[in-house]
């Protein structure tokens, strides 16, 4: 497993971290995401979305369903990436973003995190 870059956006007090990584194995995967949840105790949610060839999984981590790990899945999937996890950690800041605001924070963050990757 292999970091490749990192991103932050924050939007109405709320910050989205995501990290994006590049990964062989489902186990790669959950080590990966119980090390975050570790590191962010305190975050409200880390959704998430892997695949690895044919093997694909994603999660709203008690997010509204569909507005975090379907838009960071559709994602993967758009940009034709694999062997890849992405997770998202929130970090909740006191104002409700909504459905719609929820899914497109999710998903700009997703986008700007594989837009480069850490050489």
């Amino acid at each position: 497993m292999k970091l490749l870059n990192t991103y932050t956006y924050e939007i109405k007090k709320s910050k989205f971290i995501a990290y994006y990584y590049e990964i062989t194995t489902k186990e790669e995967a959950e080590t990966i995401l119980k090390l975050l949840k570790k590191e962010h105790k305190k975050a409200r949610h880390i959704p998430f979305a892997y695949k690895i060839d044919a093997l694909a999984k994603k999660s709203d981590d008690k997010e509204p369903n569909g507005t975090a790990g379907m838009p960071i899945y559709n994602l993967i999937e758009h940009e034709k990436l694999n062997h890849v996890l992405l997770a998202v950690v929130r970090y909740f800041g006191g104002v409700k973003l909504g459905t719609g605001g929820l899914f497109r924070a999710y998903l700009t963050t997703a986008k700007e995190v594989i837009k480069k990757e850490i050489s």
